[in-house]
C-alpha cells in the first residue's frame, strides 16, 4: 500500500519558523526520526517512508503554499496513488493552538493551500490533519500571526504534538481514515 503525505508550508528561510509551515516540520520530524533525508524533486522535497508494510511518499510543495495543487496532482499521478490515500498536513486558525482534526473533505477554511489543491483536483474529498495555530491576533493582524514565529511557550509543546501528528500519520496508513478519526478527534 502507497500513501502520499503532504506537508503545506513555503520555501524560504524566512518561512523556515513560521505557524503556516507546520506540515514542513511535522514531515521533518517524522523523517528525522526515521533516519531518512528529503530530495529536491520536481515540485518538492520528497523521501520515501517505510513502515509496517507501506510506503508514505512524504511531499513538501516548493511551489508556495497558494500553488500547493500542482504539486499534490503531479505526485499523486507519478506514484499511481489514489486520492483516498493522501493525507494533507496544515495549519488551522479556528482550531485552538495544539488541537488535531481529521477529516475526510470539507472546505478550504479559508486556507489558500486547500483552496488550491481543491481547485487543482477539482475536489474536496481528501483526508487532511488540521493541526490548531489559535487565533491569538488583533483585528487585521491574521496574515502577519499566520506567518509569524511561534512563541516560546508554542516552541516548548511542539515535540510533543509533532509526534501526536506522527502517530496520526501511521494510524491513517495502517487503520483508514475512519478509525483514524475516531481515535484522534478527540483527543
Amino acid at each position: 500500500m502507497k500513501y502520499l503525505i503532504v506537508g503545506l508550508g513555503n520555501i524560504g528561510a524566512e518561512y523556515i519558523n513560521t505557524r503556516h509551515n507546520i506540515g514542513f516540520k511535522i514531515l521533518d520530524a517524522l523523517a528525522n526520526a526515521s533516519n531518512i533525508s528529503f530530495k529536491d524533486l520536481r515540485y518538492g522535497a520528497v523521501t520515501e517512508y517505510k513502515w509496517k508494510g507501506r510506503t508514505f511518499i512524504l511531499l513538501k510543495p516548493n511551489t508556495y503554499m497558494n500553488l500547493s495543487g500542482k504539486a499534490v496532482n503531479y505526485w499523486l499521478q507519478k506514484e499511481n496513488i489514489p486520492v483516498e490515500n493522501m493525507l494533507v498536513l496544515v495549519d488551522d486558525l479556528a482550531l485552538p493552538f495544539g488541537t488535531m482534526r481529521v477529516r475526510g473533505k470539507g472546505s478550504d477554511g479559508g486556507h489558500n493551500g486547500l483552496k488550491n489543491i481543491n481547485q487543482i483536483l477539482g475536489h474536496s474529498s481528501y483526508a487532511r490533519l488540521r493541526f490548531g495555530i489559535g487565533d491569538e491576533f488583533r483585528r487585521g493582524g491574521q496574515v502577519d500571526y499566520v506567518l509569524g514565529e511561534w512563541s516560546d511557550e508554542e516552541k516548548t509543546a511542539l515535540p510533543e504534538h509533532k509526534d501526536l501528528c506522527i502517530d496520526i500519520i501511521k494510524s491513517f496508513g495502517a487503520i483508514g481514515l475512519a478509525r483514524t478519526m475516531n481515535q484522534y478527534n478527540n483527543k
